[in-house]
């Protein structure tokens, strides 16, 4: 899968492999949010494009496109600013790069996952980019009027990462009685089972050892009695950074 960033003269676009980390989670007792495995996955699952500059932003309440008020720190060039241009409270990133998959492939835009910004969201977006001679924008929304809000210099604005198009609409979910699968059903009862009682014990002795807190069965990749079945479980996603082609 090709995935390219066209850069016009002049565009310097501060682009990433996702960070895994989050201060909330490293905040969070003994880091025990970092122990959820999707999480982790999910806050690594794209690249990221950082802001090219400090700023604060507010949103008076107004839905014009002048309710949006920015102020940037001292010195910044004046074309790396957000702007305001939707209205309805959005402040709006331009996005210096003009992104090619292969053919088929659109881009997932939105917020870098479990990032959180109080009085602010980051606003979703598909992108066509097999085919669109065009750059995208990266838009976020206030979700409390009068309150400044904050963007550090290389803060993440935007996580992007390719979905094939179509897929989805070929799917056909189905909802299936547990009990006619037996296999399944017993592995289930089995893990259910094994973590009331890990549970239990650990509510009544806690390990001393944080990492034995949980039971890692997931993390490991493995059903309640230790098997693995599948041979591509992943821990952590080793996403390779832009370069230049010579």
């Amino acid at each position: 899968m090709d995935l390219a960033c066209y850069l016009h003269p002049g565009w310097k676009p501060l682009i990433r492999p996702a960070a895994p980390t989050r201060d909330w989670m490293t905040n969070s007792p003994e880091s025990f949010a970092y122990r959820c495995l999707p999480l982790n996955i999910a806050n690594s699952h794209g690249w990221e494009i950082l802001s090219p500059c400090a700023f604060d932003a507010c949103w008076t309440g107004s839905t014009g496109a002048d309710g949006v008020l920015i102020r940037l720190a001292d010195k910044t060039p004046p074309e790396l600013a957000p702007v305001s241009i939707f209205g309805q409270g959005v402040l709006t990133f331009h996005i210096a790069g003009l992104f090619r998959t292969s053919p088929e492939w659109n881009l997932w835009i939105g917020g870098s996952p479990n990032y959180l910004k109080d009085s602010i969201q980051a606003l979703t977006a598909i992108v066509e980019t097999d085919w669109a001679p065009f750059t995208f924008t990266m838009n976020w929304r206030f979700t409390r009027p009068n309150t400044w809000v904050h963007f550090d210099a290389e803060e993440p604005i935007c996580f992007f990462f390719p979905v094939q198009r179509g897929y989805l609409e070929e799917i056909a979910p189905k909802f299936r009685a547990m009990e006619n699968d037996p296999d399944l059903l017993k592995a289930f009862q089995d893990w259910s089972t094994m973590r009331q009682a890990f549970q239990s014990e650990v509510a009544k002795q806690p390990p001393a050892n944080p990492a034995d807190k949980w039971q890692k069965h997931y993390y490991r990749g493995t059903d309640a009695s230790g098997c693995t079945h599948v041979g591509d479980h992943q821990v952590k996603l080793r996403l390779q950074p832009f370069s230049s082609e010579k």
